[in-house]
């Protein structure tokens, strides 16, 4: 390949680096962000502002040029110029891919573990082409790759997953036994001690883990910590607990707080500083190969890359834009917002709508939990078991539904505590230069402390389990997927060459936009979801007027089931039927979605209201339900019907059915044109026509009977006609009374109450 070929490379490695950087703070803003979000210690465009000062400073201190994207994997003085670059290549499309799918999913993952691991992958992948070239045996492979510092980093990784996660539900424990939930209420000494310790741990980590490669002190300062660390960090917890004791009682300053924003800085400064190579670094290492290579004359398949082995480090002024596209990418993507969703979710104190599914794992670990605690509670003493309960005993407060979407996961306590033991954790393993993932620990910590903070009780803990045996499940998937993709990607350059890099790179383009879209196109769902779902209103008329577009969409829906249904039969289509079966699945888990938030409903509803709105509320689920069920039923029967290659009905039967259809498509058309209008007075005339409809179904069963009698051959055309005209009755019914339900309640000379704004700072 000509040198314009390798500038091309160089070119689109580039680009893919500023998408990386994009995909790759979508991924990692979970690492900072959780603990500050989740207490909402304070505003979230505060957090977004500390946040991206952290990751400005960071991504200006970083050394840029991380040993493992240029030696640290694979030994450059066996590779050439040729091969290295598709090395690189193999790399970088790899990695945007699995970060954006991992992103899609709102999973948060480990940057540096799937950087390694696409090294590893593209790196094997080319060695065994050259072994197999020169007729070499796999034992040569040793030669090529740095084995040693790969079975370290896999090690590494399985240290960090349990070490973290114990160690934060060790420290949690004993901070709640000793502060408890009453915190706010506890002496200032108190507060003051656990500042001075907690500054103390972030200030340590900043220093070792955020400044080390800065270089901002000569060495100095990280020598006298080095040297000296029991006396630097003695000296640290006497000077921080004596100003958190000052500022907390001159200027009524909450350390807590405090303690998360310094957190929240430090993390961001850490994950620029650092992980910052894991987006970039393999473009500059290739960028540096091929101003190498450009001046040395020599052929790309024969010059040696022990240039490589060297340190190069980065130009200053792309640190400097690498830390605006984050910056901007923190602030404006949607995605990173669902990662932290995620890592919230599993860890806040309180119940509520469970996003993972139990599995046969989680429910065997919870039982085993279960019965491990009432054994080591058998063996403290009464007296101790009753004062630790006490402790963790949370003040109950009554706070209207309108709010409770406000209240935060966790308190200020455990996200303190996330952020010192993570910080804590990630300065120990980089003093000893253990490999560690920051992903990993942040994420593990927060899920021990919330364990034994108590959050995940009986109603949650096996949705809890899962989530984190998920996210924990897809760590590994990355590591396996990302060195068998780079792999397979490298050794798909090698036989195409610079045609194969075209396509994949086109291919990478495709597969980001579709993600792109269908994550938008999931969130505006989100969004739009039932008005049911967040009913804040505490009256039937708040009710009534909330959830009028909702029944309204349902209807529509319903409508479109109906017809499928019939559609489906009437043609015999099996594709057809399965699409309308996944429709109607669709729609009943909805509907039990909203049943699982009758308890957070009733609860927070004002005494003076509980037994109206709430009676309406619930019937209007069971009408649903029966809705649902009704048109569950006549998809899955035919269905079954023709899945089974039973006769197809008669065209009388099916002439019957149309017009039964027809009927009922007035009937859902009127309806959800009155729920959208919410003119509930035009309910008279529709309810009208119950007698006619029922009637009318009543007519096409006698009169399959007498066919049934003289003229009918098919037992199983027999039973589907007749269930789909006793199911369509049982919906004209349900969606009759639920009409009815909104015609008698609704009064128009009442004003209902509305859904205030909520204060977006």
């Amino acid at each position: 390949m000509g040198e314009n070929i390798y500038l091309f490379m160089v070119i689109a490695l580039a680009i893919l680096a500023i998408t990386d950087l994009v995909v790759g703070v979508s991924n990692d803003a979970v690492n900072f962000l959780n603990s500050a979000i989740g207490s909402k210690a304070i505003s979230f465009r505060t957090i977004m502002i500390v946040a991206s000062l952290g990751i400005a400073l960071g991504a200006m201190s970083s050394s840029g040029m991380m040993e493992v994207a240029r030696k640290g994997i694979f030994n450059p003085s066996e590779f050439v110029f040729a091969e290295i670059m598709i090395i690189f290549m193999a790399v970088m499309i790899t990695d945007i891919l699995l970060l954006d799918f991992f992103n899609t999913l709102g999973m948060p993952t480990s940057t540096t573990v799937s950087i390694v691991f696409e090294l590893l992958g593209a790196a094997v992948a080319i060695s065994l082409v050259k072994i197999t070239a020169m007729d070499g045996s796999l034992s040569n492979l040793s030669d090529y790759i740095n084995t040693e510092k790969a079975t370290q980093i896999i090690i590494g990784i399985l240290l960090s997953v349990v070490i973290a996660f114990t160690i934060g539900a060790l420290v949690q424990f004993i901070s709640r036994v000793l502060i408890s939930f009453k915190f706010e209420e506890k002496p200032k000494w108190i507060e003051s001690v656990f500042g001075g310790l907690a500054i103390t741990a972030i200030i340590y980590f900043i220093l070792i883990k955020g400044l080390k490669s800065a270089n901002l002190f000569d060495g100095l300062l990280l020598d006298f910590i080095a040297q000296s660390t029991a006396l630097f960090l003695l000296g640290n917890v006497l000077l921080w607990t004596l100003i958190s004791w000052a500022f907390s009682l001159f200027f009524k300053w909450n350390i807590y707080r405090v303690v998360i924003v310094i957190g929240t800085f430090a993390l961001a400064m850490a994950f620029a500083g650092n992980d910052l190579v894991n987006f970039i670094g393999v473009p500059i290492a290739a960028l540096q190969s091929y101003q190498d290579w450009q001046g040395s004359g020599i052929a790309a398949a024969d010059f040696n890359m022990q240039g490589l082995a060297g340190a190069v480090r980065t130009p200053t002024l792309l640190l400097l834009l690498s830390g605006a596209i984050m910056v901007i990418t923190l602030w404006f993507s949607s995605k990173a917002k669902s990662v932290v969703k995620t890592s919230v979710d599993l860890s806040r104190q309180d119940e509520g709508e469970e996003r993972f599914q139990p599995n046969f794992l989680s429910r065997q670990i919870v039982k085993f939990s279960v019965k491990a605690a009432e054994n080591v509670g058998g063996i403290v003493p009464p007296s101790l078991s009753k004062r630790i309960d006490a402790q963790f005993e949370m003040p109950y407060k009554y706070v209207p539904k309108s709010k409770a979407q406000d209240l935060p996961a966790f308190d200020l306590v455990r996200a303190a505590v996330n952020l010192m033991v993570a910080s804590v954790l990630i300065s120990i393993a980089t003093s000893m230069k253990l490999p560690l993932s920051t992903t990993y620990v942040t994420f593990m910590v927060a899920m021990g402390t919330s364990l034994a903070d108590r959050a995940w009780g009986a109603e949650s803990a096996v949705y809890r389990v899962a989530g984190v045996l998920n996210v924990i499940g897809g760590w590994f998937f990355t590591a396996i997927s990302a060195f068998t993709a780079a792999a397979v990607i490298a050794y798909i350059i090698h036989l195409g060459g610079v045609v194969a890099v075209v396509i994949l790179l086109i291919l990478a383009a495709v597969l980001l936009l579709r993600n792109y879209m269908t994550h938008n196109r999931k969130t505006k769902e989100i969004k739009a979801e039932d008005s049911l779902r967040r009913a804040e209103s505490q009256s039937i008329q708040g009710v009534i007027e909330e959830s009028a577009d909702n029944i309204g969409k349902m209807i529509k829906r319903s409508n479109k089931i109906y017809t499928g249904a019939i559609n489906g039969l009437a043609r015999h289509d099996l594709e057809a039927l399965k699409k309308n079966n996944k429709g109607v699945s669709k729609m009943s888990k909805e509907i039990e979605g909203l049943q699982n938030n009758i308890f957070y409903f009733i609860k927070n509803l004002d005494e003076s209201s509980v037994g109206g709105a709430s009676n309406f509320y619930i019937s209007i689920l069971g009408l649903l339900e029966d809705l649902s069920q009704s048109l569950e039923l006549i998809s899955r029967n035919g269905f079954t019907h023709v899945n089974n290659n039973h006769k197809k009905l008669k065209y009388t039967q099916i002439k019957e059915l149309k017009d039964l259809d027809n009927h009922l498509e007035k009937l859902f058309e009127d309806a959800a044109e009155i729920f959208s209008n919410r003119t509930f007075e035009n309910f008279a005339p529709v309810l009208a026509t119950r007698d006619s409809l029922m009637k009318l179904v009543d007519k096409k069963i006698e009169e399959q009977v007498s066919r049934t009698r003289t003229e009918e051959s098919s037992p199983k055309n027999t039973r589907l006609y007749f269930s789909l005209l006793t199911e369509s009755r049982d919906l004209i019914k349900a969606i009759m009374k639920l009409m009815e339900k909104f015609y008698v309640e609704h009064d128009s000379s009442i004003e209902p109450a509305r859904i205030k704004p909520r204060d977006t700072k």
